[in-house]
């Protein structure tokens, strides 16, 4: 069994007095995609915010062995866990290569030769935003912000990478691409966390997956056994029993 990247424990988070997730037990071992599925409301992005300190949250959090309890999220962020919002947060009027820039912005006081060195690594990865670095970013498709926006997570050299939607609102063959990329970051040995409502497609790519509804946390196990599953493959596959 490999180790433990992240380990969440009995945790729950809560906003404007009520509490939105409830007991969640969960881990993502390092090297892995694990996913979390549910449908909208389910209270996924509420964990992923609690897992990174935005929202006060209850309960046990551990990071590659140390305890996240009482740190804040900017001692989180330079332990390398990093996280992509559904919303991407980007500098609208802030060109592709600035925004990305920012995401360096822990390693600023390394030399530029090694910055240098993860531009080309992203453009590798995201052709397009080479050839657009220096457009706005607000000017880019929905597709292209996305990549940017995994593309300045990728600048901070994360060790979990927490994804929240990275599908929303993309054309199935920018998903396709993105979820490739997605892939080939696992292979590379980034542990990720995967939140999604595209069921189907996050388990394709995971290796362990969790299903939230209502706030807590109803079935997990191999990717392969959720989508044999029969209430996932009705409620989150659209699809029946033959």
């Amino acid at each position: 069994m490999k180790a433990d990247a992240l380990s969440v424990s009995e945790l729950s988070v809560g906003y404007g007095g009520v509490e939105a997730v409830r007991g969640i037990t969960l881990r993502v071992e390092d090297g892995t995609i694990t996913t979390v599925i549910g449908a909208n409301g389910a209270g996924k992005t509420t964990l992923l915010n609690g897992i990174m300190g935005v929202l006060p949250a209850s309960g046990d959090l551990t990071f590659f062995g140390r305890t996240l309890t009482r740190l804040a999220v900017e001692e989180r962020v330079s332990l390398g866990l990093i996280l992509v919002p559904e919303r991407r947060e980007l500098f609208s009027t802030m060109s592709v290569n600035d925004n990305l820039q920012l995401g360096a912005f822990r390693f600023h006081s390394q030399k530029n030769s090694l910055r240098a060195r993860s531009f080309e690594e992203i453009f590798e990865i995201f052709p397009r935003l080479k050839e657009r670095r220096r457009q706005p970013s607000g000017t880019l498709s929905g597709g292209e912000q996305q990549m940017l926006a995994i593309g300045r997570a990728l600048m901070s050299k994360p060790r979990l990478l927490m994804l929240d939607e990275p599908s929303l609102g993309l054309a199935p063959l920018i998903v396709r691409e993105i979820f490739q990329v997605i892939s080939r970051l696992r292979d590379s040995g980034v542990s990720i966390l995967l939140v999604e409502q595209n069921a189907r497609a996050a388990l394709q790519i995971a290796d362990h997956g969790y299903v939230m509804e209502n706030g807590v946390c109803t079935l997990d196990g191999p990717t392969s056994e959720l989508r044999a599953d029969n209430h996932v493959i009705e409620t989150y596959l659209g699809l029946g029993r033959r």
